[in-house]
């Protein structure tokens, strides 16, 4: 229907081919990544059509009155936020220059976010599962008006890993991987790597995470194996209550992409 519409609009009503940057920013915002197609969409299994979509689904575990009281922000910024406690902090006192930190008071809500970064880490493990950390952790600042991180998650499943003079007997030798990625050893190690570089950088150190390896030829000849890799990114943040809920728009402000 989108695509309906972009059409209808440029052929029909302004009568001219989109601009570069307009193709650019139909298609960013109109991805998978913005627009959740998938999870948005009908889904229709064996010719039957599910009463509820994947994100309905998602969304329906907050609906309990205890989850529902909980939860501070759910499916509408860039993380997660659930109630936090009354703590004493230090804070300067003043927002516009070199000033004395004083003690006061303080709601801190907690945060939590995740995203992928899979195809870039199994095409440039290094700067790929650098950047899925970076983009989480634009996450936590850009919730609300401003949140903090507090620690990092990383988590990596490739396919069988073949260590040189470690192979496993399970690691089918003749298994073939595409030519524009990387080696699941070399993803695993040097994602990793990435992953905490860029983590370390902005003070978020990774605490904890996983790593799977998993490839199978099954009796019916049919080879399952992660081939392209998952990088998965999650932080934990911190956010003051008053900074929690983003300011509404008003008639005059600019709307600025970068």
């Amino acid at each position: 229907a989108d695509f309906e519409y972009y059409t209808h609009l440029f052929v029909n009503e302004l009568k001219r081919d989109p601009t570069d940057v307009e193709c650019f920013d139909m298609a960013q915002s109109n991805s998978e990544h913005s627009r959740h197609w998938f999870f948005g969409g009908k889904m229709i299994i064996n010719g039957i059509a599910k009463p509820q979509t994947l994100f309905q689904l998602v969304k329906s575990t907050i609906k309990g009155p205890r989850a529902a009281a909980n939860s501070v922000i759910a499916f509408h910024d860039n993380s997660s936020v659930i109630k936090g406690y009354d703590i004493k902090t230090l804070r300067p006192t003043s927002a516009v220059g070199p000033s004395a930190y004083d003690l006061s008071d303080d709601t801190q809500h907690i945060l939590l976010t995740a995203e992928t970064h899979n195809f870039p880490t199994g095409v440039a493990p290094f700067p790929g599962a650098e950047t899925g950390t970076g983009g989480r952790i634009r996450d936590v600042h850009a919730t609300g008006r401003g949140a903090y991180v507090v620690a990092g998650i990383s988590a990596y499943c490739t396919g069988n890993l073949r260590i040189p003079g470690h192979e496993m007997p399970w690691e089918d030798k003749s298994f073939a991987y595409a030519d524009n990625l990387a080696p699941p050893l070399q993803i695993m190690i040097e994602a990793s790597n990435g992953a905490s570089d860029y983590g370390n950088k902005f003070g978020e150190p990774v605490l904890c995470g996983f790593a799977r390896t998993f490839g199978q030829r099954l009796p019916s000849g049919e080879r399952r194996e992660w081939v392209k890799p998952i990088m998965f990114s999650a932080g934990l943040g911190q956010i003051p209550a008053r900074q929690s809920v983003k300011g509404e728009p008003t008639q005059g402000m600019w709307a600025v992409k970068i």
